[in-house]
């Protein structure tokens, strides 16, 4: 077997399941007298307040005599009536009546209530993975209407620390050769920063968008007069538009409101995306050196910006 074959076949097994249950092997959904096809109609009327048939019938890939014959029988039942939007008749809108609404307002109720039935097993970790899964799965399969969410920056919290460690050694592995002694120092720094952490003087960002992890940051005190900014990471589909910039601002303006004078960064010379960054905000390299570390010869650099300053 073939890897798509074998690819194919867990997703078939997943479809088998996944109707398996929300019931739609059915007869009639939600305790109703309708198909499968007819509350899905109602709800895109409902959730668009109208729509053309051509439209709906396209969109949901459903026979466009199947689509007529369906929405005969809503028209039948007094549920669906044509918005006087256009002259041509071809072109008005089918929206629902008030017994429309009233038909489909119990089936709604009944579906949000079993889908909360069948998450209610789960702790909000694991409903937060299931429904990042169900974005992703949505958005590889090419559903255009998955928008994506605002990216947000909060404080770290259980499973963050772990998580940080492993993104490092996995992204400065594939992107630049280093071996686990990285991640193992990354892991290191982690764990004085959680054993030591004084939240008035020191902080953490953890960015991501709709539950994803899309990078981090770190602030800790050095000395009284000095900040230093570490683990700066901004995940390959987050980079463009602007994240890291937007986490090392949040630890300058930190640093400043904590009154430190200075900050200071540790890093090497082949990370220039980073070393953009920092002199945007106006680092300057203030020690360099070679060094062998990671499985690598590298050049140490050691950036500071005054916070006295601008």
């Amino acid at each position: 077997m073939s890897q798509i074959q074998h690819d194919a076949a867990q997703l078939r097994a997943f479809n088998r399941f996944h109707t398996g249950r929300i019931g739609v092997l059915q007869e009639r959904m939600l305790d109703s007298r309708l198909s499968l096809a007819q509350v899905r109609v109602l709800y895109e009327l409902s959730a668009r307040k109208g729509a053309l048939a051509s439209q709906l019938a396209r969109e949901l890939g459903l026979d466009a005599g199947y689509m007529s014959r369906l929405l005969a029988g809503f028209r039948r039942k007094r549920w669906i009536t044509t918005a006087p939007a256009s002259a041509d008749k071809r072109r008005r809108p089918i929206v629902l009546t008030k017994a429309g609404r009233s038909a489909f307002e119990p089936l709604d109720k009944r579906s949000q209530a079993e889908a909360e039935a069948m998450l209610a097993p789960l702790d909000s970790a694991r409903r937060r993975r299931l429904v990042e899964a169900l974005r992703t799965a949505r958005e590889l399969l090419g559903d255009d209407s998955v928008a994506p969410g605002p990216i947000v920056l909060r404080p770290h919290r259980p499973g963050d620390i772990g998580l940080v460690a492993q993104r490092h050694g996995e992204l400065y592995a594939e992107e630049y050769g280093w071996d686990e002694r990285f991640e193992a120092l990354v892991a290191g720094i982690l764990a004085k920063f959680v054993e030591n952490f004084r939240p008035e003087r020191e902080r953490c960002w953890i960015a991501e968008r709709d539950g994803r992890f899309l990078g981090c940051v770190f602030v800790v005190e050095k000395n009284p007069d000095t900040a230093q900014l570490r683990m700066l990471l901004v995940e390959p589909a987050a980079r463009g538009v602007g994240l890291g910039k937007q986490l090392v601002a949040e630890c300058i303006r930190f640093a400043r409101s904590k009154r430190y004078r200075r900050m200071v960064l540790w890093t090497n010379s082949v990370l220039d995306a980073a070393r953009h960054v920092y002199e945007s905000f106006g680092f300057r390299l203030i020690e360099q050196g070679k060094h062998s570390a990671f499985g690598m010869d590298l050049v140490e650099q050691t950036w500071e910006l005054d916070l006295a300053g601008k």
